[in-house]
């Protein structure tokens, strides 16, 4: 039976890939900081080798971006020195990795889906120390393991935008949301049935680089009029431009993926934003 790592199990993803986890025939094990410390080499090397893993699905990440500015060594440690560790191992012990990315290792100043191949230049530190962790794998170079962008993820585990849209619309009787700055919601559900259904046994003869977002294109603005349709909150939401609302972080205003070499090469189609928008609240309004 396959032996499957899956790190960051306390995040959206990871979480999402627990709940699922029965319905795949292999041995799971799921980790977070304080079980296995993937900053700990010897550690994560010992735990491969103890579990006889075949598989690892990196969710363990740095996500606060706007904290990354000021927390610039850890997000480093976590988000390129931990993978670059962990791809090391693979490449060593012929193990399998599923490393999850994002699209902030992209600009935002494009007008069209960035195709997997597009440049990387990132606006934040965040992105860039993602885009750090992608390039030490991209020069290992480990068979049968991939690179996996997505795009503005929220499930119902863990915080989110539309989980704090939810808080916020049943508190207020108006939100404020930028809406200059669009891409594609995906649920972390969906993420993790594709995952589950077509990576654990992933084969090529290099690392991939590979797309998964939902379906469609909408701003901040966008998601949150759904959210708050979607749930029937009555609560108005008001547009506003990225500049009235500062951050420490800066944000790409542009951040859609293109997803169609995944499509091909896995034959699907992915599920439009809004469907699993209301798949997800429709949980969590169920879980109350």
């Amino acid at each position: 039976m396959m032996s499957i790592w899956v790190t960051g199990s306390a995040g959206q993803l990871g979480a999402e890939l627990r709940d699922r986890s029965s319905q795949a025939e292999a041995q799971f094990y799921f980790t977070r900081k304080q079980n296995v410390d993937l900053t700990d080499f010897k550690a994560v090397e010992a735990f491969i080798l103890q579990k006889n893993i075949n598989t690892i699905i990196n969710c363990a990440a740095f996500t606060a971006v706007d904290a990354a500015e000021a927390q610039q060594e850890a997000a480093l440690k976590l988000n390129f020195e931990a993978v670059r560790h962990l791809g090391e191992l693979c490449k060593c012990h012929g193990v399998r990795l599923v490393h999850i990315s994002t699209d902030y290792v992209f600009d935002g100043t494009a007008h069209r889906p960035y195709p997997t191949h597009a440049p990387c230049k990132p606006v934040n530190f965040y992105g860039t120390s993602k885009r750090q962790g992608e390039e030490s794998l991209l020069d290992l170079n480990l068979s049968n393991s991939m690179i996996l962008r997505t795009s503005w993820l929220y499930a119902a585990h863990g915080s989110n935008f539309v989980k704090t849209m939810l808080q916020l619309g049943a508190e207020k009787a108006q939100v404020s949301v930028v809406a200059d700055q669009v891409g594609s919601p995906t649920y972390a559900g969906d993420l993790a049935d594709f995952i589950l259904e077509n990576l654990i046994d992933f084969k090529s003869e290099t690392t991939e680089v590979y797309h998964y977002s939902n379906s469609g294109i909408c701003s901040w603005y966008d998601l949150a009029v759904a959210v708050m349709e979607l749930s029937g909150t009555d609560c108005s939401v008001s547009p506003i431009p990225a500049t009235a609302y500062p951050t420490a972080a800066a944000r790409p205003y542009y951040s859609v993926l293109d997803t169609g070499r995944l499509k091909q090469d896995f034959q699907l189609r992915l599920p439009y934003w809004r469907t699993s928008l209301a798949t997800c609240i429709s949980k969590l309004q169920t879980a109350v």
